[in-house]
């Protein structure tokens, strides 16, 4: 069986290092500590409003995280000539809770500028779904406009999971923490925003949903056990695409529920969109 998510990380790590020989981690540093200012400077003057991914998911009766996904490495090009400035905001219409926005270039035809093309287009939050490993990709997802990151239990260390949630929040980005067994529970901490259940499994890119089902119970114990001052929103993500599986997954505690391919591989994902928000 071919690890992929072992070849994801070894080019990204090829990646990150090329991109600091172009920019350094100092002067991205500048750049993002000048957008927070003018983002402070924006909210004082009430003339820019923080985007919670959290609290949109919690608020909404769907809690579709819609997602941007070009290609797959385990299924090639999805719908290779997307546009970010057309679908995104028609997710938004149909009633998106929140975009999850892919960047990575290699394995899923993503960059960073779509984050940037779609953050003035939409008032709904956006993930940045990447496999971060470094603290210059949260500079880079703030700097481009998003409010939120994921971070991949199977990708990093306890301690590199954790260092990377602090500055994450540093930055004000929030964290969905992504799971795939209940091994990993133990990377969920206090600081924790949200846990994601992942269905497919990254060496394999096989899915499967009832997983989030056969680690709910587990994954609300482990929660149960941890002194939250607010209990992070659990996700299931992927291999979603029936109302009915939906219904099922928020009955067994999740409220935030991404879905891509679903969406992407038909003509108009908008309107797919629309029409599942409406049979939920």
């Amino acid at each position: 069986m071919t690890d992929i998510l072992s070849e994801i990380i070894a080019h990204k790590r090829i990646e990150i290092a090329q991109q600091k020989q172009a920019v350094s981690l100092n002067q991205l540093q500048e750049q993002a500590a000048t957008v927070l200012h003018e983002d402070t400077t924006a909210q004082a003057a009430g003339t820019l409003q923080r985007r919670s991914m959290k609290q949109s998911l919690a608020s909404s009766p769907s809690g579709i995280i819609a997602e941007f996904k070009r290609r797959s490495p385990s299924k090639g090009w999805i719908k290779e000539t997307a546009q970010a400035e057309l679908i995104p905001p028609a997710y938004e219409a149909a009633g998106a809770s929140a975009l999850s926005i892919l960047t990575d270039e290699k394995f899923f035809g993503g960059a960073l500028r779509d984050i940037r093309t779609v953050r003035p287009l939409v008032n709904i939050p956006i993930l940045r779904k990447d496999f971060i490993i470094d603290e210059y990709q949260l500079l880079q997802a703030r700097i481009v406009g998003a409010d939120a990151i994921l971070l991949i239990a199977a990708c990093l260390t306890p301690d590199e999971c954790r260092t990377l949630t602090l500055q994450a929040h540093e930055l004000g980005l929030e964290v969905l923490l992504e799971v795939h067994s209940p091994s990993e529970l133990s990377y969920i901490y206090k600081e924790t925003d949200m846990v994601g259940v992942n269905n497919r499994h990254l060496g394999s890119f096989v899915t499967d949903v009832e997983n989030s089902f056969r680690i709910a119970e587990e994954l609300k114990q482990t929660v149960a056990g941890i002194d939250f001052k607010t209990p992070p929103l659990l996700v299931s993500e992927s291999g979603i695409s029936s109302p009915e599986t939906i219904r099922q997954l928020r009955s067994a505690g999740f409220r935030g529920f991404l879905m891509g391919e679903t969406f992407m591989r038909t003509e108009n994902p908008g309107n797919i969109l629309k029409e599942l928000i409406r049979e939920i």
